[in-house]
């Protein structure tokens, strides 16, 4: 059973908004069986909105649309689907009623603007909105079926996973769909290929492997499909563990979770705290691990010191140090992250500094040139690096080493 979404807005295609409801929709339909073939972004246009939908039903089986079910004249999805499927509109009860009762809730005035709201095509099945007024629309045409819905975000996420996905479910025979993914670190795509390439030539039919590459990382994804939810899931655990086996010195998590997540998850599970003295990266490696819930019980805090005088003050390195070494140094980055172990007092450390560019680079210290160093109590261990000289890119790139090293630290000191 295909799939595909038409996300409807110019807002989209000038760059606004960041269009994250395919993403998420994508997600919720893969869940239940149901594959996304394409998706489309198009303008607020009723020829541009015609021939998508016309395209579409010559692809897949489900066509899902959000955005354009507003009050004002630019929103224009229903009056267009109306044309497409050649009927008139009519005001639906149920959905005027919700109109009605939003408004009485909140003791405003119902415009007739928003009365049309409650307009829809007449060969549609409402779905109803219960956080907004823009009801969503269900259409079995063709041998098609076509569910139009809002863009507002909180509105059609209620509105798929209470109403949309269990009427599919309800309307088709859906296969199972399992992902199993494996996060790995510091090996490249295509050298991993290679390590792996009789494991992935041994696949069967129904189970695919596909190579998720981003800035240090690798994500190998394991995705199978058949009618069988126990047979399945059994085979693809059996072709991941022979990927782990293969690949284990750069594995880091055997779970679709962020580098960070899989640390810390690893770390709390062990009672173990985590410091940072950051500099090149300003704060980033602490944002990756904040930005979870439950971090407080690895994270403890750091420093982000990018001055000199910081990393004196805050972390103890040697004026002496910075001196004779410069800031972006072996001597500096060890006296860093052993500062941030003595200072706030945490069972392992990390520590960055480095040149992000695109200035402040030096013949014998380029722009890229990053120290980063790992410490618990009893080991300290550092490496330089030489990225490239795009500055968002070598920050994102610290932090991913950074953490790797963080990652065999706490490896090695298991054994």
């Amino acid at each position: 059973m295909l799939a595909e979404i038409i996300t409807i807005g110019d807002e989209i295609l000038i760059g606004q908004i960041i269009d994250s409801n395919s993403a998420w929709m994508g997600q919720q339909l893969n869940k239940a069986g149901i594959r996304v073939k394409q998706i489309t972004s198009v303008s607020d246009d009723k020829q541009h909105i015609l021939s998508a939908l016309a395209d579409a039903a010559i692809r897949a089986d489900i066509i899902l649309i959000t955005g354009g079910l507003g009050p004002t004249k630019d929103d224009i999805t229903k009056s267009t689907l109306a044309e497409y499927f050649g009927v008139g509109m009519i005001e639906s009860q149920p959905a005027l009623e919700n109109v009605e009762r939003i408004f009485a809730k909140y003791n405003r005035p119902l415009l007739n603007i928003n009365r049309l709201q409650a307009q829809v095509p007449s060969n549609c099945e409402v779905v109803e909105n219960k956080n907004g007024t823009a009801p969503g629309m269900w259409f079995n045409a063709g041998g098609k079926i076509y569910v139009s819905m809002p863009g507002v975000p909180f509105e059609m996420m209620y509105m798929m996973e209470e109403q949309v996905i269990p009427k599919l479910k309800a309307s088709f025979k859906l296969p199972y769909i399992i992902h199993k993914t494996t996060l790995t670190v510091g090996e490249g795509e295509s050298f991993l290929a290679e390590r792996i390439a009789d494991i992935e030539d041994a696949l069967p039919a129904h189970i695919k492997l596909a190579y998720l590459p981003k800035l240090g990382q690798v994500r190998l994804r394991l995705s199978g499909s058949g009618d069988d939810e126990n047979i399945l899931a059994a085979e693809i655990a059996e072709y991941a563990a022979k990927i782990v086996e293969r690949v284990g010195a750069f594995v880091v998590a055997t779970d679709d979770v962020p580098l960070e997540k899989a640390i810390m998850d690893y770390m709390a599970a062990r009672g173990l705290t985590l410091s940072v003295a950051e500099s090149c990266t300003g704060g980033y490696i602490s944002h990756l691990f904040t930005q979870h819930a439950g971090s407080s019980k690895v994270f403890l805090g750091g420093a982000v010191s990018y001055s000199n005088q910081i990393k004196e003050d805050a972390l103890g390195v040697q004026h002496a140090t910075l001196e004779q070494y410069g800031a972006v140094s072996e001597e500096t980055v060890t006296e860093m992250v052993e500062g941030a172990l003595r200072n706030f007092k945490s069972d392992f450390a990390i520590a960055v500094t480095g040149i992000a560019g695109p200035d402040g680079g030096t013949p014998d210290k380029p722009v890229g040139t990053v120290w980063i160093a790992a410490a618990c109590g009893t080991k300290t261990v550092k490496k330089k690096f030489t990225f490239g000289n795009k500055r968002q890119q070598n920050i994102e790139r610290s932090a991913t080493s950074a953490l790797f090293m963080l990652n065999t630290l706490l490896k090695d000191v298991e054994k």
